[in-house]
């Protein structure tokens, strides 16, 4: 299945081969990640395409969201110019939320939730 999220991540990111070894390391930490977060009774096998999908997903989240940082810099009067900044970080958190939500059927819940307290 690596391979197969590897490809994915690969056609999502437009990535060549100076980015598959990092994200080959992305991808298997997302899958890791993915399927550690697996309800009781559910396998890989039951959640389809979605597992692949959701973790090429992360994986070219985490490669956009890693992408960010300094173009160019200057010493002399100081200038700094940010790469990507916005647009990656906008990327990057679409990724993540379409990969929440083709595992939501399949994952437990993480995060805080309150149900029934009174405010």
């Amino acid at each position: 299945m690596r391979e197969r999220i590897l490809k994915l991540a690969l056609e999502l990111t437009g990535g060549g081969e100076g980015d598959r070894m990092l994200l080959a390391a992305l991808c298997a930490v997302a899958e890791d990640a993915w399927l550690a977060r697996l309800r009781e009774g559910v396998a890989a096998e039951d959640c389809g395409e979605a597992l692949p999908c959701a973790a090429a997903f992360t994986a070219a989240a985490d490669l956009a969201a890693g992408g960010d940082g300094v173009a160019s810099f200057s010493a002399g009067d100081i200038s700094v110019r940010l790469e990507g900044g916005g647009e990656r970080a906008g990327r990057a958190e679409s990724l993540r939320q379409a990969a929440e939500r083709l595992m939501e059927p399949f994952v437990r819940a993480e995060g805080l939730w309150a149900q029934g307290v009174e405010g």
